[in-house]
């Protein structure tokens, strides 16, 4: 079958740590099943894992977790589906089940917790496996280029959303408006929440107010007024005060993203007082997933996506390491 594989992390814009390559068809082992990939979404932790910022786990890893597709083979003892059923493959992969991390509903910090892409082989490939317990069955009535994306900048993304805290009818700040964002932006403005975007790319801002945007302006700009929550999806340290110093008093900033670049000091008076709070954001739960799923429908969520060939995955990741996609990218095989 067809893949990419991370040969060599390093710049996607001046090196080629992708490489295309012919491997074997995968085998579901015990409780696993295989996967017939329809479309898989292009996430910032692929481009992290290509270049490096995200350490590799193993060697000639295939990136990708938010796959859809098709069960197309059962391994031994797999019995939650069936052969033929429309099924997600998401980041998290597996987990322990027995700390106590996994005995109090908190999974996503399972000490020994797996995710595809990263500890396994992931969905930039024709076929690629999953365990059936962490695996999602897909909602009818989103195709499936636009429901890849709801796997990981969907459900990761609503995690960080709920980080906030946000009350009913608050203000909520976002900052970087790529894939997560302008689904979770959907999904606070469903909520009666209102949304102020502040990124960079004009295309990106121009999105945000066809999707119910209350303003939009640089990165670097205060919001209008201030904030409740906000969410930092954009991986770039100096934003984290920038966000800080736009919340009202008791509001809380959420990092999204698994890698972030060096946050300058922070000024206590200025930006941490009066309560204002910073969380982080590792993962999700299996919960998190089939309750943003479930909303996603309900709400008639979807995503933007710029769809691409197989083929052209490693152009994807340049493309996402320059801005120049709007919204997310998806594969198709």
């Amino acid at each position: 079958m067809r893949a990419w594989v991370v040969e060599q992390p390093g710049s996607v814009t001046t090196g080629a740590p992708l490489k295309e390559v012919d491997l074997p068809e995968p085998t579901p082992g015990a409780g696993e099943v295989r996967v017939r990939v329809s479309a898989c979404g292009v996430c910032r932790t692929d481009l992290h894992l290509a270049e490096g910022d995200l350490p590799p786990r193993r060697p000639r890893t295939v990136p990708g977790h938010e796959v859809v597709g098709a069960v197309d083979a059962l391994g031994p003892g797999a019995t939650r589906f069936a052969v033929g059923d429309r099924i997600g493959v998401a980041w998290l992969r597996g987990t322990c089940g027995s700390c106590r991390f996994c005995r109090t509903g908190r999974e996503n910090l399972c000490p020994q917790a797996r995710f595809t892409g990263w500890d396994a082989d992931g969905g930039y490939a024709e076929r690629t496996v999953v365990p059936e317990a962490f695996a999602y069955r897909m909602p009818e009535g989103v195709d499936d280029a636009r429901a890849a994306p709801l796997l990981c900048a969907g459900i990761v993304g609503y995690r960080a959303y709920r980080r906030t805290g946000l009350p009913h009818g608050g203000r909520l700040g976002i900052y970087g408006f790529g894939a997560s964002a302008h689904v979770v932006a959907q999904v606070a403005i469903a909520e009666g929440a209102t949304v102020h975007v502040l990124t960079r790319s004009a295309a990106a801002r121009e999105l945000a107010l066809k999707l119910g945007a209350a303003s939009v302006g640089d990165a670097a700009d205060p919001p209008p007024e201030p904030l409740d929550g906000a969410v930092l999806f954009a991986p770039v340290g100096d934003l984290v005060p920038v966000a800080l110093r736009a919340l009202d008093r008791g509001g809380v900033l959420a990092i999204a993203g698994i890698h972030l670049s060096a946050i300058p000091e922070l000024n206590y008076a200025d930006e941490l007082f009066y309560e204002r709070q910073v969380r982080s954001v590792t993962a999700n739960t299996r919960a998190d997933g089939e309750e943003f799923l479930r909303l996603a429908v309900a709400m008639s969520v979807h995503a933007t996506v710029d769809e691409r060939p197989l083929a052209a995955a490693a152009q994807a990741l340049r493309d996402l390491a320059a801005d120049r996609i709007t919204g997310a990218a998806v594969l198709r095989p």
